[in-house]
């Protein structure tokens, strides 16, 4: 598939080059007493500062380790850190979390929200826009999120590919990338496009915060569900160091303190479960699919 052939060689491209230029300076394991922690950008940089800021110093008092965050321009950088052991517990989505262990032998999923296990994106338009089904979407013009999601890009892509259309010739020009899901609603609520495709669940906390006006943009429909977002920890992390970190990360409740609850409330969920990498077989089967990886 011709669309499929150009995101391979796009990816495997700007791989290279962020491998190339990625200055975050390489890791030493925990030898140290150190946990380098990151996640993908999915969201604005300060929710994220905020999100990772409160989840460093919670493993610091569980754990006892000096714990850092290391922030990513973009989500191939996220897994470029890992690789490299720059990032040693890592939040990623369905595709990247693939993609990481897939590079890295040993790395493990460890946990996830419980609504991790039945995840979904949401297509939004315009609220004037006429369409209600998938189908509609052709000849109008489009946003995915970043190239790497799971949510934003991958699997809109697959429906959208069930529903018949090609996103690289069926939309009114190329699709778009925002590079995160807040910034899918809010250029679809400004009418920079027509509809687009993101996170349910920073979809579902933007309105419920008041944050996307539902007045200029609606959904359209939910997809089916699949596995998506989870903690992944790198094997140069010693397996009792791994366990107090994925025991701390199981423990943590709101019913903790204010911090606690807060951390849990920027992560959208209540708790973290347990998982392992055989949950994410099908997000590796979908992007083989694509022609998203080999």
């Amino acid at each position: 598939m011709r669309g499929s052939r150009r995101m391979t060689t796009l990816a495997l491209g700007v791989l290279a080059m962020v491998v190339a230029l990625v200055a975050i300076a390489c890791g030493d394991g925990n030898d140290d007493g150190t946990l380098t922690i990151g996640g993908i950008p999915d969201q604005n940089v300060s929710t994220l500062e905020r999100a990772f800021g409160l989840m460093a110093e919670y493993l610091s008092r569980e754990t006892g380790l000096d714990v850092e965050y290391v922030p990513a321009n973009n989500y191939v950088a996220i897994v470029v850190a890992f690789r490299r052991g720059d990032v040693q517990l890592a939040w990623f989505g369905g595709l990247t979390g693939v993609q990481a262990r897939e590079l890295v032998d040993g790395s493990e999923a460890i946990a996830q929200r419980p609504q991790d296990a039945e995840f979904h994106s949401v297509f939004i338009v315009g609220a004037d826009v006429e369409a209600e089904a998938l189908d509609d979407l052709a000849g109008l013009t489009f946003t995915f999120g970043s190239e790497s999601s799971t949510s934003g890009h991958m699997m809109p892509r697959l429906y959208l590919s069930e529903a018949g259309i090609d996103p690289d010739a069926d939309f009114d020009g190329a699709p778009g990338y925002s590079g995160s899901h807040d910034a899918t609603y809010r250029l679809v609520e400004s009418g920079a496009y027509q509809a687009g495709a993101l996170n349910e669940a920073v979809w579902d906390a933007a309105v419920a915060a008041g944050k996307a006006d539902t007045d200029a943009v609606r959904v359209l429909l939910r997809t089916p569900a699949y596995y998506d977002y989870q903690w992944s920890i790198h094997p140069d992390i010693d397996a009792e160091t791994g366990e107090a970190i994925e025991e701390a990360l199981l423990a943590l409740s709101a019913s903790m303190g204010d911090d606690e609850a807060e951390l849990l409330q920027l992560f959208q969920t209540d708790s973290f479960v347990e998982t392992s990498n055989g949950n994410y077989e099908a997000i590796r089967a979908t992007a083989e699919r694509l022609g998203i990886i080999q």
